[in-house]
């Protein structure tokens, strides 16, 4: 089974929306590699570079309504040949969320509090998940384990690979 997790690279904002993950702008791209040196260009965050910040990361921490704005898979693809491969908030955009899984990346939603308590580890933060299990493991200054949900389907998707993978599976 592939493993999901790595070090994570903390985004303390709501609303982060598919402009800001990816810019329109380089939709026109026609290759997945190609968008890699563009992603969170646009994000405004105190004390965020994306050009140091987002280097050997796996995971990605944020809050509510993350994925927001329009519905361009490319905001996922961007995740997936940067290598981070789980993005972990309060709520997602209907759309972005399915896109996760559609390509085998888990989009796991916690609770507010959980969230908060994920931001008060200190040190690099370091984050294993097992889709198998519903568990995730945060260890910074100290560990925090964590339950969440995924429907039987999504939790395929992710465990296939994706969308492709799985329909190669099944079908």
């Amino acid at each position: 089974m592939k493993t999901f997790g790595g070090s994570a690279l903390m985004l303390d904002r709501n609303d982060i929306n598919t402009d800001e993950i990816i810019p329109a702008k380089y939709l026109t791209e026609n290759s997945k590699p190609a968008l890699k040196p563009f992603i969170l260009e646009d994000l405004k965050l105190d004390g965020f570079n994306p050009a140091t910040d987002i280097n050997n990361k796996g995971v990605i921490v944020t809050r509510n309504n993350f994925g927001c704005g329009s519905s361009r898979e490319h905001a996922v693809w961007v995740f997936e040949v940067n290598e981070i491969n789980v993005v972990i908030a309060e709520s997602f955009a209907r759309i972005f969320r399915q896109n996760m899984f559609n390509c085998g990346m888990p989009a796991i939603e916690l609770k507010k509090e959980e969230i908060n308590d994920i931001f008060t580890l200190s040190g690099p933060v370091e984050i294993a998940v097992d889709p198998e299990k519903n568990t995730l493991t945060a260890k910074g200054d100290r560990e925090l384990t964590f339950s969440f949900d995924l429907n039987p389907f999504d939790r395929d998707l992710v465990l296939a690979g994706g969308w492709l993978a799985y329909a190669d599976k099944k079908y």
